[in-house]
C-alpha cells in the first residue's frame, strides 16, 4: 500500500515507451544522435569554434598543397644538378640565387616581366573604366545584365582558342593588316607589344567585373551634388568617382598583374623572341630543375611585394 504525503495528489505511472521503457527514458537522447545535438549545442553556443570547424579544411588544403608545393619549391631552389647526366644532386648552394642577380640576362627579363604586367594591368584599368561605366550608369538597367555578359563571354572560350585566334589576327597579311593597310599602317606582328595586346585581352573581364560592381553601388546623389556645385566631369570624376572606385581598381589589378606575371603560353605563342620569366621557368624544368625553381621564386616575391604595397595603401579596406 503506497503512502501518500499530506497535501500531495498521486502521480500517475508513465505508460511505457515502444521498447517496453517509461517515455522519460525513451525520450532522452542516447548513442550517435545524442552525441550529435551536444556538438551542435556546443557549435552554436561557441561561433568561433563554429567558424574553426568550417575553416579547418580548406586551410589545411591550402597549407598542404600550396604553401607545401611553395616550400618544396623553395627548398629545390637550393639544390644543384650534375652537369653531365642533369640529374638533381642535393648539395646544399646558393649558386642558383646568385646566378640570377649576377647574370644580366636573368635581370632583364625579370625585369622585362614586372614591366609587362604592368602595362596589362594599367591598359585592362584605362579600357575597363568606360566599359564598366556604361553597363553601371548608361544603359537601360534592362539592358545591363544582358552587357555584363556579354562583357564576360570571352571567359567561356578556351585559353589555348583565343591565343591562337589572335596569333591570326597579328600575323602578316592577315585581318589587322589588311584592315590597317587603307590607311598606310600595318600590325605589330609578334613580339613584345602583341604580348601585352593579347593578355590586355585575356585578363579585361577581370578588371571590368569589380569596377562595374563598385559603380553600380555608386551612390547617385554625390554625382547630382558634385554637378550643383559646379565641379565639371574630369573633377567629379578625379575627386568624386575614382576615390570611390580605387579599391575595385586595386582588386582587379592583383587579378591582372598576377595572371601576366605567371602567364608563359601567349608569349611563346604570339611573343617572337621576347623572352618572360615563365618561359625560362619552363625551358629549365627538365634541364636545370633548381634553377627552374630559383626563377620561379621571383614572380612569387614580386607579387608578395605587390600585394603589401596595394594592402599598405588602403585601397582594399573597403572591398
Amino acid at each position: 500500500m503506497t503512502t501518500l504525503a499530506p497535501g500531495r495528489a498521486p502521480q500517475p505511472p508513465e505508460p511505457p515507451g515502444p521498447s517496453g521503457r517509461s517515455g522519460r527514458a525513451a525520450k532522452s537522447p542516447s548513442g550517435a544522435a545524442g552525441a550529435v545535438r551536444r556538438l551542435a549545442g556546443a557549435l552554436q553556443r561557441r561561433p568561433r569554434l563554429r567558424l574553426a570547424a568550417l575553416l579547418t579544411a580548406p586551410l589545411l588544403w591550402l597549407v598542404l598543397a600550396y604553401l607545401g608545393s611553395l616550400a618544396a619549391l623553395f627548398l629545390s631552389a637550393f639544390w644543384t644538378t650534375d652537369s653531365f647526366t642533369s640529374e638533381v644532386v642535393r648539395i646544399w648552394t646558393s649558386r642558383n640565387f646568385e646566378e640570377l642577380v649576377t647574370s644580366p640576362v636573368y635581370r632583364t627579363v625579370a625585369l622585362r616581366t614586372v614591366a609587362v604586367a604592368l602595362a596589362v594591368t594599367a591598359l585592362c584599368a584605362v579600357l575597363a573604366f568606360p566599359l564598366a561605366f556604361y553597363t553601371a550608369r548608361v544603359a537601360h538597367p534592362r539592358r545591363r545584365p544582358l552587357l555584363v555578359v556579354a562583357l564576360l563571354t570571352p571567359l567561356w572560350a578556351g585559353y589555348l582558342v583565343k591565343v591562337y585566334a589572335w596569333r591570326l589576327i597579328l600575323s602578316e597579311g592577315g585581318p589587322l593588316d589588311w584592315a590597317l593597310g587603307p590607311f598606310g599602317l600595318s600590325g605589330p606582328g609578334y613580339g613584345l607589344t602583341a604580348t601585352v595586346l593579347v593578355l590586355t585581352y585575356l585578363w579585361l573581364p577581370y578588371m571590368v567585373l569589380p569596377i562595374h560592381t563598385a559603380l553600380v553601388q555608386l551612390p547617385e546623389s554625390l554625382l547630382h551634388a558634385s554637378a550643383d556645385l559646379g565641379a565639371r566631369t574630369v573633377r567629379t570624376f578625379v575627386s568624386v568617382v575614382l576615390p570611390l572606385v580605387w579599391p575595385a581598381v586595386a582588386a582587379g589589378s592583383v587579378f591582372t598583374f598576377s595572371l601576366s606575371l605567371g602567364d608563359y603560353i601567349t608569349v611563346q605563342i604570339v611573343g617572337g623572341k621576347t623572352q618572360l620569366i615563365g618561359n625560362l621557368v619552363y625551358s629549365n624544368v627538365t634541364l636545370n630543375l633548381p634553377l627552374a625553381a630559383a626563377l620561379g621564386t621571383v614572380p612569387v616575391a614580386v607579387i608578395v611585394v605587390y600585394l603589401l604595397a596595394v594592402r599598405r595603401s588602403g585601397a582594399l579596406r573597403s572591398l
